[in-house]
């Protein structure tokens, strides 16, 4: 085998070997990586695994789950120290969205997970979008639960480094923690990390954005002291879609109208205001700034200017609309949200006027509901495309070509950019990571690659767990 071991930062490489100036250094600072067998001894194994899911978000968790559930011995890895992604790093809400015109659309394990959270007291669903308001504490708990029953290994707080690659082949990943560095061996690998990580280190083509353009990040936060019980709350905190748009209009033509009289507000979406499940507090969905959440000064800036906007929009709700007079900021969340990054070039891409009409293909393992919606990078503009009909998720979009033992789940699947609009939201990845995690478990057990998958019998256990395909 010529297994080699690949970095995120190919510099690192050189560190981790140890390898002296010289001609070795120097091919492997120009290949990027170097044979494995200068690791053996450095790096100690932590576990083999049939799958290992990288990244803890909605595909990522109920991925872990599904694969386990099809008798997989199965690795998690989180760099957070908790479950959920958007949802409990970024408070994106509502869970959007489970149904199309009424009827429910996304099944199996995402619907139990909202059935399970809302017996807990942590969930409310609105109809006839199955939109889905939570308790942040509760998601965590409840996503923790359901990974540690199908007895998924957790490995929290660990950030994914490297992978080590024999030809084509993801062999192990390379991830750092307080045991220091680690390896997970596996056979099949799912990336879950919504920039696409593990693809992109193991070197899988990358989508194009000719024009370099990307969605907006936005930093939510929870506001408390805010007069949930009032007719303007009452009205916007709730998105079922029977009563307009959910975005709050009345406090955005003030903010727009203030910031044309000269009041110094950054640019903005929205605003959105969004149930937690508690009286008086809501999730805040207003500040935009374009960033690159693959390049680490990039995004920090962003988050940095994007955490002072919280706080010059919270001033202006707090001044000029009567219902926030005794807001504050009781939370913001770990990071900031993310729209857009890394994006296969995989077997199949999902194209908009695909997306849009509803095709259905022939490897259809998962479905989406939720419009299409491009936020502006500047400005305060969005862009809304109504789906004709549920739209589909093909198999294929979860695959590259020429990575055996290789998957992807939710927002880093193949799919154009304005697919991903709205293949990004929370439901549509908990419904393709389903499918990852039952292709991962059932290929390694038929000894497949990830490309010759028994779709037949794959979408037919997808039925089986409930999904809706």
């Amino acid at each position: 085998m010529d297994r080699r071991v690949f970095l995120k930062d190919s510099a690192a490489l050189l560190v981790l070997a140890g390898l002296p100036a010289g001609s070795a250094a120097a091919a492997a600072r120009k290949s990027g990586s170097m044979p494995a067998s200068v690791l053996d001894g450095r790096i100690g194994k932590a576990g083999e695994y049939d799958v290992v899911v990288c990244g803890g978000g909605p595909a990522g968790f109920v991925a872990a789950i599904a694969a386990a559930r099809q008798g997989a011995r199965v690795a998690l890895v989180e760099r957070y120290g908790f479950l959920g992604g958007m949802a409990t790093m970024g408070y994106v809400a509502p869970i959007s969205e489970y149904a199309f015109d009424g009827k429910r659309v996304i099944g199996g394990i995402p619907w139990e997970f909202v059935q399970r959270l809302e017996s807990m007291g942590g969930a409310f669903v609105e109809w006839p979008k199955g939109n889905v308001d939570f308790d942040i504490e509760l998601y965590k708990l409840c996503a923790q639960r359901m990974v540690l029953e199908a007895g998924v290994e957790l490995f929290m707080r660990s950030s994914l480094i490297g992978c080590e690659m024999d030809g084509s082949s993801v062999c192990s990943v390379i991830i750092e923690n307080k045991n220091g560095l680690e390896r997970l061996v596996g056979k099949r690998f799912i990336d879950a990390t919504g920039d696409g990580d593990l693809a992109w280190i193991a070197g899988v083509p990358m989508q194009d954005n000719p024009d370099g353009e990307l969605q907006p990040s936005s930093f939510c936060f929870i506001l408390s002291g805010v007069d949930t019980d009032s007719e303007l709350l009452r009205r916007y905190m709730y998105h079922n879609g029977r009563k307009g748009s959910s975005q709050c209009t009345p406090v955005r033509e003030k903010l727009l109208a203030l910031k044309e009289k000269g009041l110094d507000l950054p640019d903005f979406g929205g605003p959105w205001f969004n149930s937690v499940m508690h009286k008086g507090s809501v999730a805040v969905n207003i500040t935009r700034a374009a960033a690159d959440s693959t390049d680490n000064r990039n995004f920090t800036s962003a988050e940095c200017r994007l955490r002072e906007d919280i706080f010059k929009f919270t001033d202006a709700l707090r001044r000029n609309v009567p219902e926030f007079r005794n807001c504050y900021v009781s939370s913001t969340a770990p990071q900031a949200g993310i729209r857009e990054s890394r994006r296969i070039l995989g077997v199949h891409t999902v194209t908009a006027e695909e997306y849009v009409a509803g095709v259905r293909y022939p490897d259809s393992v998962s479905r989406g509901a939720h419009q299409i919606d491009m936020h502006a990078s500047k400005g305060s503009g969005q862009v809304l495309i109504k789906l004709q009909q549920a739209a589909y998720v093909p198999y294929r979009a979860l695959i590259a070509p020429g990575f055996p033992n290789l998957l992807v789940a939710g927002r880093c699947i193949s799919a154009d950019r304005k697919a991903l609009a709205s293949l990004r939201v929370q439901a549509s990845c908990m419904g393709i990571g389903q499918a990852a995690g039952v292709a991962a478990a059932q290929t390694q057990a038929q000894g497949r690659t990830v490309q010759d998958a028994d779709i037949e019998l794959l979408t037919s256990t997808l039925r089986s767990l409930g999904a809706i395909i």
